[in-house]
């Protein structure tokens, strides 16, 4: 098995849909998704031990230059939902798909993705490949998870 016929990292974690995210309605504002998925991001950032502090002590910002969500249904108040964040791409950028759904009936509300690239913090340059810092966390965590 190569490198590339290994799973890639995904995480899912829970919140519940606070009173201060919605509307008159009751439904959560479009705006605050973007919210739930860096929380879901980050959890996954974890998993690999390459989080926003570890990227800036191997020398790079990782800014999010492409941002894309679909709402198939609402999240309201008081809801549980469930985002699992799976990184999908890192040889070039680091792209990572998003599914929300509802906790309890898994009944899907939102698919999106984010597009991360490395940036020198030396010198503000867009690398065209992922560090090795990278490359090196998301091997190693394939080999502990085969």
């Amino acid at each position: 098995m190569t490198p590339d016929d290994r799973p890639l990292p995904r995480c899912e974690t829970e919140l519940t849909i606070p009173f201060h995210d919605v509307d008159m309605m009751q439904v959560a504002w479009h705006g605050h998704y973007v919210r739930y998925l860096e929380i879901a991001r980050c959890e996954l950032l974890d998993a690999i031990d390459y989080n926003y502090p570890q990227m800036q002590d191997s020398g790079f910002a990782w800014p999010v230059i492409d941002l894309r969500l679909r709402y198939a249904a609402p999240a309201i108040f008081a809801q549980r939902i469930a985002i699992e964040a799976r990184v999908s791409e890192w040889e070039h950028r680091l792209k990572i798909d998003y599914t929300i759904r509802d906790a309890e009936t898994r009944k899907r509300l939102t698919r999106a993705w984010s597009v991360q690239v490395a940036v020198g913090l030396d010198d503000h340059e867009m690398r065209l490949v992922s560090p090795p810092a990278l490359v090196e966390r998301l091997l190693a965590w394939q080999e502990a998870n085969p």
